[in-house]
């Protein structure tokens, strides 16, 4: 699965939080994610904050960032719905996403579960997805 193809896959499963998504499709949208609201946040800095040049650092501060609050909420729900469809595919209910409450712990134990491989055929939430 191709940066695009992930992303049409997840806007198009919007808030589908049933079914598998491979490995491919959850990293491409996560990057996605990353580079986006990095970019909304450089935005919002130069439109809106205020920037301090010290000597050998640059810093930028904004208390007012609509063009990063509107992307996060964009992506909100395909974000957590297809990182709910990566857990699916190891075999691990979507409620299992809560863990990510537990500080440090829960972050990393996630990301190991979404690093996995995902089960090979089909498994209790579905068939195993096409690559």
């Amino acid at each position: 699965m191709s940066f695009t193809e992930s992303i049409k896959t997840c806007f198009s499963q919007y808030v589908t939080f049933s079914g598998r998504a491979r490995r491919p499709e959850f990293w491409w949208f996560a990057l996605f994610a990353l580079v986006g609201s990095i970019i909304m946040t450089i935005i919002d800095i130069k439109l809106f904050g205020t920037t301090v040049t010290e000597p050998g650092a640059i810093s930028g501060q904004t208390s007012f960032a609509p063009f990063s609050w509107v992307f996060m909420l964009a992506i909100m729900l395909p974000y957590i719905s297809v990182a709910v469809r990566r857990l699916h595919d190891i075999g691990r209910s979507g409620w299992w996403y809560w863990i990510a409450l537990i500080p440090l712990v829960g972050f990393i134990l996630l990301i190991v579960w979404f690093a996995r491989k995902g089960d090979s055929g089909p498994n209790q939430f579905g068939p195993e997805p096409a690559v």
